[in-house]
């Protein structure tokens, strides 16, 4: 098969590419089951690239010539921490640490400088006596489908930016290598998510976090594994 994805400039991460989760996601979207996507460059933003290959082999996303971005069904395997209260996760949302300092603030995913409903808002801060990060998501009603439902890639997006905060303390440069997601339920605009986020280890300029989100009643609707790569110094 072959077609096209573009990222549009409202998508952004770093503000000359797309965020890694929503790419991840538009890519994704065309497989069922768990489904790992490698960014191997910085997605332009308003220029479409190739979707080549096909779903039995994997696709990849190509940009005059250069691999941005490969995607293939895997299975996904991934436990999960407890969840907070929803107490717990108001007070965490306080704390976010990108309120202070944020590389990105213009982040469609996480960054402060978004307007409701322009950005997704999410904003993951420290659960105390534990290492999970928790943030509240209320997805906006411009992001569902004709069927009223979130599109799948925003819950990708969603599951992106949280896992950084999880992993570094100090806001240290670092990129989205790779994303192995597993939608699990539909996710419904004006309704109230909490979106977790944790460390999972290191190697070397390697850093590994798990993300998931729920609905008020506790039910997990998607998880997610990633790896979130440092810059070179």
């Amino acid at each position: 098969m072959s077609d096209t994805i573009t990222v549009q400039k409202r998508f952004c991460g770093p503000p000359e590419s797309g965020n890694g989760g929503y790419v991840c996601g538009l890519l994704a979207k065309r497989f069922t089951g768990p489904v790992e996507v490698t960014l191997r460059a910085p997605p332009p933003l308003d220029h479409p690239m190739s979707v080549e290959g096909d779903i039995q082999t994997g696709l990849q996303v190509v940009d005059d010539g250069q691999l941005v971005a490969q995607a293939r069904s895997v299975e996904l395997e991934l436990e999960i921490p407890e969840l907070p209260e929803w107490e717990q996760v108001i007070e965490a949302r306080a704390e976010y640490p990108g309120f202070k300092h944020h590389l990105f603030p213009e982040c469609f995913v996480c960054g402060p400088d978004r307007e409701p409903g322009d950005g997704l808002r999410i904003f993951a801060g420290p659960v105390p006596g534990t290492e999970v990060f928790a943030a509240v998501w209320v997805p906006s009603v411009v992001l569902a489908d004709k069927e009223a439902k979130i599109n799948s890639e925003f819950v990708w997006a969603a599951l992106d930016c949280p896992g950084y905060f999880a992993v570094t303390q100090d806001a240290e440069p670092m990129l989205l290598g790779r994303l192995t997601l597993e939608c699990e339920g539909d996710v419904y605009p004006g309704e109230e998510y909490t979106v977790l986020a944790w460390p999972l280890g290191q190697e070397g300029r390697k850093h590994f976090a798990g993300t998931a989100v729920f609905d008020r009643e506790g039910r997990r609707l998607a998880r997610a594994r990633a790896v979130w790569v440092s810059l070179p110094a």
